[in-house]
Formats: structure tokens, sequence, C-alpha cells
């Protein structure tokens, strides 16, 4: 079944104009969602709106306005003929401002994608600003009017000659990593480095291939719900206790290597003997504890 197209519109490149049609490259419907129900009588609950100042007077929507909130309980309001002329006009142009080596976007900018296709008569054109894009090994960035909005894109190659249109997140719409944090001084061992390097060798594959992966908890999900339509009862199993662990990162890492090559754990490296004899003593091979008895750092590794 061909997919339908839900847009159209023109990519500017230089003085070429490449006429192109929008295709939804993901299923929305993928998800499983489920309906708010009166427990009573199974009815399905609508959605209503209060005001909670007038005293939980339901409104209708021909009563609401929008509003700005720019201080606590102060709002300018507007009408739907003034938000309506400040909305990005739908131009449909796909403007190229320029392109960019394609490994310096970070997939955290990576918003929703689209296919592009050719519209008929423009496959020339297409496929020669797909091929200058492989060749030269970078990435458009154009900016695309619809909705109501502008969005900044980024237009790259795919195998077989097409093109995918990847809406990006503005800069302001990224949090900076230094809001998560990291305390300084974690210094990498050699040894460490070395044992994680053969730990990634063991599990190294050429490409990436999506249909190895399924969700397995929408799978597991379908499944009970379609025992619940057949008239079963699924079984509701408790969730495990939390636990963490108290490691030696070092005697994990060797059991991680030796799990998967089925061989027994790696000895210490000789040099690590004269130059870690002292950090190295006492170690002890990684454990499992339960949460309760970690009452400090100290008493764990007693």
């Amino acid at each position: 079944m061909a997919a339908r197209s839900i847009a159209s519109g023109t990519i500017s490149f230089g003085l070429v104009s490449i006429p192109v049609r929008l295709f939804s490259a993901t299923q929305a419907q993928a998800a499983i969602s489920f309906n708010l129900l009166h427990a009573k009588c199974g009815g399905r609950l609508k959605q209503q709106y209060i005001c909670p100042r007038d005293e939980n007077e339901i409104v209708e929507r021909d009563q609401m306005v929008k509003g700005y909130e720019f201080s606590k309980d102060r709002y300018v309001t507007f009408t739907p003929e003034e938000l309506k002329a400040l909305e990005e006009k739908a131009s449909q142009q796909i403007e190229i401002s320029e392109f960019v080596p394609t490994e310096s976007i970070d997939p955290v900018y990576f918003d929703k994608a689209y296919y592009l296709g050719p519209e008929k008569g423009a496959d020339r054109a297409y496929r020669l600003l797909a091929e200058a894009m492989r060749a030269t090994g970078r990435t458009a960035l154009a900016r695309y009017a619809a909705r109501g909005k502008q969005y900044l894109v980024q237009l790259r190659p795919i195998e077989g000659g097409g093109l995918v249109m990847q809406q990006l997140m503005y800069a302001d719409e990224v949090r900076p990593f230094t809001e998560v944090g990291m305390e300084p001084g974690a210094d990498v061992k050699p040894q460490e480095l070395e044992l994680a390097k053969q730990i990634i060798g063991q599990i190294a594959t050429d490409e990436f291939q999506p249909k190895k992966y399924e969700d397995d908890v929408k799978k597991r999900i379908q499944e009970q719900i379609q025992r619940k339509v057949e008239g079963q009862q699924i079984e509701v199993s408790e969730a495990p206790a939390p636990q963490t662990q108290v490691i030696d990162l070092m005697e994990a890492l060797k059991a991680s290597l030796a799990a998967r090559s089925g061989k027994s754990a790696p000895a210490e490296p000789a040099a690590s003997e004269s130059t870690d004899a002292s950090s190295d003593e006492g170690r002890k091979p990684a454990k499992r504890v339960q949460r309760a008895e970690t009452a400090s750092p100290k008493a764990s590794r007693k």
C-alpha cells in the first residue's frame, strides 16, 4: 500500500527549485493508549473545564479566550484573529540556508522526521541534491514554515537516493548538559579503559539493524489485552524489591568480560601490581546487597 503524502513543499537550492511531497516517517498510532471510564457503569468519560473563581461553573468553549500569564495570576488576552495574525505564513518553501558536515549535528537536536519524495518532473534535480550531499559529506540546514510555525530542519540523504527532512530543536529548546552536573576528578585508569574496550569489542556490530529490536513491553501489554478480551484473568506479579550494587569497578569489568567469553575472569595486568598496589589492597569482588542494609558506604564494605 502506497503511503499518502501529508503536505507539499519546494526545496530552494540556489536558483534551483525542487517540488517535493512530505510523508510522515513514523507511526504515531504505534503507541497503546487507554481511555478513562466510569467505574460504576463503564461509560467513557468526557472532559470539562471549570472556573474555580466562579463557584466551579462549567465553561463552554465559546466562552473561552486565550491568555498569556506575564506575572503571577496576571494575563493578557488575545482574540482568535490576533493569534492568527501572529502565526507564520505557510509558504511551503524549504529554504536551504547552509550546508554543514553531517556529523556536526548532535542527535539531541533531532525531533520529528519526514520523508521527502519528488513531485513529477523533479526526479533529476532531487537526486542531484541527494548525491551532491552524499559526495561532500554534508547535509543542509533549512527553514520550513507550516501550521503557523517556522521550523529549523535538516535535509539529509539516505540509502536508495532519497531525502529525509529532520525537524530540529532550536538552541533554546535543548537544555545544556551542565545542568546535570558531574563531580570533577573521576580519573579513568588505563587498565579499566582496556577492559571496557574489550567488552565493547565483544558486542560490537558494523551496522544498526532496527528489526533486531522490538518493544517487549508493548507486546506484553497487547497479549494481556487480548486475554482480557477473551474473558481471561491476567497475572499481576509484584515488582522486585529495589536493590543497589556496591561494586569494585575493575572486578565488575573483569566479570562482564568473562561472562561473555565463557572464561574465568582475566588476571590483573602486571603493570597494575606495582603502580596500583596500594589502591587495590583489600579490594573485594562485586557484591549485591539490599538497600536497607547499606546505611553508609563504609559499613557496606565491612
